[in-house]
């Protein structure tokens, strides 16, 4: 039976975040609109700072999103939005839990605070509770057992270091940096540094990537149910090698980034061997 087209929430989440897109499409089809409206959500969360002047800015954005979840969760009727409509549908279904999405909007006011991230433990803990979080969500909403929570959570969070790390010029030009003070000190440099000179990081880069890469290698197997919510830590092992040696992470991805992850689908699992 051929795949239905791909609605306009699909296609929303295949323009803005095609990494987990392409993860997305190896969920089950009556899974996936519900998953597109997560993805879609989390997207809007990452923008608020993106398009925001100001923390207030930023908090006044991300507080919309909290009201419009607890809305849906209360049954109160949807907000007009490409985005928060669905959201309410999928809330109100019950295929995502409020209280998962309260914590992902949550996440996102450490990127809001200008003084930035303090130490590497806060840094870990903004990681996972942020793309962690969000794999945790992927990973409840397609049925995953609580067993293997932990280990999706570790393999989303080091998904979103390899993210922060390639994105270090993009959020320079913004005006930000969300490299952890204390590692930035023992550098001998300062998120001003950084953000006026972003290739002054490319060391602490170098080491926080081959950090990372050591971590992914240790990552624990998790259950085929739960595939798609970590996919996206297939391609996180090829930038964080890319980031170690110095070479740069292809925008758009290339064939050979696609297709090891849609290999890895295929396979069923994301480990080597």
């Amino acid at each position: 039976m051929a795949e239905p087209p791909l609605s306009p929430l699909g296609g929303f989440v295949r323009q803005h975040d095609p990494d987990r897109y392409l993860a997305a499409i190896f969920a089950p089809a009556a899974k996936r609109e519900a998953l597109f409206a997560l993805l879609a959500f989390n997207h809007e969360l990452a923008r608020a700072r993106e398009v925001a002047t100001s923390q207030i800015a930023t908090l006044i954005r991300l507080q919309w999103w909290r009201d419009a979840v607890a809305e849906a969760a209360s049954g109160r009727p949807a907000r007009r939005h490409e985005v928060a409509g669905p959201l309410h549908q999928a809330i109100t279904a019950g295929a995502l839990d409020a209280a998962a999405l309260a914590a992902l909007v949550d996440a996102r006011e450490a990127e809001a605070d200008p003084e930035g991230i303090p130490t590497r433990e806060a840094f870990g803990a903004y990681l996972r509770a942020g793309a962690g979080g969000l794999a945790v969500a992927v990973a409840r909403l397609l049925g995953a057992p609580d067993a293997a929570l932990p280990a999706v959570q570790r393999l989303g969070a080091l998904h979103g270091l390899a993210g922060v790390l390639r994105s270090i010029p993009a959020h320079a030009a913004q005006g930000r940096c969300l490299l952890p003070q204390d590692a930035l000190a023992e550098a001998g440099l300062t998120a001003e540094a950084v953000i006026a000179e972003p290739a002054r990081a490319e060391p602490l880069r170098r080491a926080l990537a081959e950090e990372g890469g050591v971590a992914l290698a240790k990552a624990e197997a998790v259950p085929r149910v739960a595939l798609p919510a970590v996919l996206p830590a297939v391609l996180a092992r090829r930038d964080l090698a890319r980031l170690a040696a110095g070479r740069p992470v292809p925008h758009p991805r290339g064939l050979g980034d696609r297709a090891a992850l849609v290999w890895a689908g295929l396979r069923g699992r994301i480990r080597n061997g």
